[in-house]
């Protein structure tokens, strides 16, 4: 009879494997040949290790500043830790590089590519994150802003039910159809949040193009609930995969094998979260065209922040810009790039070069994180910083709270941005959409439900104790 301690000594390693292929071992009485081919179909494969050296990766951006080289040394020690990576192949950071979590984990403006592995982590929880652009023609650009303020929606939740856009039959059923997005939550989810916006950096511009005069709507937002729920149960997936075949390398950079059946499943379900997202703008830009009775001249679209596909190379672009047609199939247009809401939006062409990988710019990226923004800033009020900063231009918050974070002065300087993209030659410009005004979500969370709740049980709890304290003096006098 076969034994765990016999499967050890053959050099095995234990685990829940062991059970069942020594029941099939005894069970078919395998000895030699027989056994060794046996174990050959079952035992797990090697353990792959970290690289032992970073693979090179291109660094597209310069600093002019202290607080600049700061941003971008942080940026290059955690970019050397992920290409150790044992998936990865080759690897690039934008001119908007800034870190987006731990050391040795992707940062915002970073294309990685790996061969066949998919990394959730590498395109983070806000999946395919996106701009689209509608050229409207000659119409009065406040026009447009008031419509569409009447017509988006932003920050957490859904839509109520009398204000929801249908889900196309087509896409429901990918949904259902893919194991990743078919629950109960995720579909839910999927029709609640059409039409909606989220938070954060996420905006709606309207502008005037350079080249043409006519009036531009440019919306930015992700797939909102449900790629945030894909990206979760992506998670939980790779990290299986990673406790078993590399468990050296960081949890954040777990992936999941594209040749597996799991691999299968998430490439699908992230093909189907794109088509949602590109129908979360669409409804939008078509109820915002209708209320005002605009023809649509020109629309293009181009996802920054997603997993794209070449042959066996997937690259993970956490806010990369694709410039190869071969990342975006269904492409109509030029690019989009988004700096700040009172700058102009870049549009732009650009190849794969020696450098890029394909990719350009997402924005303007941060040199400084919300919070420390926020604290550079202490001594002056928000009415002013508004005031100085948005200056010229219709700028809006949906909740009609200045949010300072997303104020022109927390991103990286345009210029500059601009100066790196032509120095680099990562992109031509070859129109502008001067800024009328925009709309963003503003600091909601002041009125978030979970704020009010922890108010009202802080005040309550003040008042029982001057409830008490009036008893005690009642009964000392």
């Amino acid at each position: 009879m076969v034994t765990g301690k016999d499967l050890l000594n053959l050099g095995l390693k234990s685990g829940k494997w062991f059970k069942d292929a020594l029941e099939h071992i005894n069970a078919h009485a395998l000895a030699g040949d027989d056994l060794h081919a046996y174990l050959d179909t079952v035992k797990p494969a090697p353990v792959i290790p970290l690289l032992t050296e970073p693979v090179p990766f291109h660094e597209n951006i310069s600093a002019d500043t202290a607080v600049e080289q700061a941003n971008i040394d942080y940026v290059r020690q955690s970019m050397q830790l992920l290409m150790r990576t044992p998936t990865v192949v080759a690897g690039a950071i934008m001119p908007d590089a800034c870190p987006a979590g731990p050391l040795g984990t992707i940062p915002v403006g970073g294309i990685v590519a790996t061969r066949n592995a998919i990394h959730p982590g590498m395109h983070s929880a806000d999946i395919c994150c996106s701009v689209m652009l509608t050229n409207l023609g000659r119409v009065d650009p406040k026009t447009v802003l008031d419509a569409a303020q009447q017509i988006t929606h932003f920050g957490p939740g859904g839509r109520p039910a009398e204000r929801q856009f249908a889900l196309p039959a087509d896409l429901l059923a990918e949904l259902q159809a893919n194991p990743f997005l078919n629950s109960a939550r995720s579909l839910r989810t999927a029709q609640e949040h059409l039409g909606t916006q989220g938070d954060g950096n996420h905006f709606l511009y309207v502008g005037v193009s350079r080249n043409t005069g006519d009036t531009v709507l440019v919306t930015h937002h992700g797939s909102r609930g449900v790629g945030a729920a894909l990206y979760t149960q992506g998670m939980k997936v790779a990290e299986r995969f990673r406790q078993a075949i590399s468990p050296d390398t960081a949890p954040p950079n777990a992936w999941i094998p594209s040749e597996s059946e799991e691999g299968r499943q998430y490439w699908a379900a992230l093909q189907t979260v794109r088509k949602w997202t590109k129908q979360n703008h669409l409804c939008l830009h078509d109820a915002i065209g209708q209320q005002l009775g605009a023809a649509v001249q020109q629309r293009y679209w181009n996802e920054h922040n997603f997993v794209f596909r070449d042959g066996d190379l997937y690259y993970h672009a956490k806010g990369a810009t694709p410039l190869d047609p071969k990342f975006m199939p269904d492409i109509t247009g030029p690019r989009i790039i988004p700096l700040n809401m009172a700058q102009p939006i870049l549009i732009v062409e650009g190849t794969t070069t020696g450098n890029n990988l394909g990719f350009a710019p997402h924005g303007a990226g941060r040199n400084l994180s919300r919070t420390r923004h926020k604290y550079s800033k202490v001594g002056q009020t928000k009415e002013a910083l508004f005031a100085e900063e948005t200056q010229g231009i219709d700028a809006r918050f949906y909740f009609n709270r200045i949010d300072i974070s997303e104020l022109p002065s927390a991103y990286k300087d345009a210029e500059e941005v601009k100066r790196q993209i032509t120095e680099f030659n990562l992109a031509t410009t070859i129109d502008e959409i001067l800024p009328y005004g925009c709309i963003m979500a503003g600091d909601w969370e002041l009125d978030a439900p979970w704020r009010k709740k922890k108010l009202a049980k802080e005040a309550a709890r003040l008042a029982a104790q001057d409830e008490q304290a009036d008893e005690s003096a009642l009964v000392e006098e």
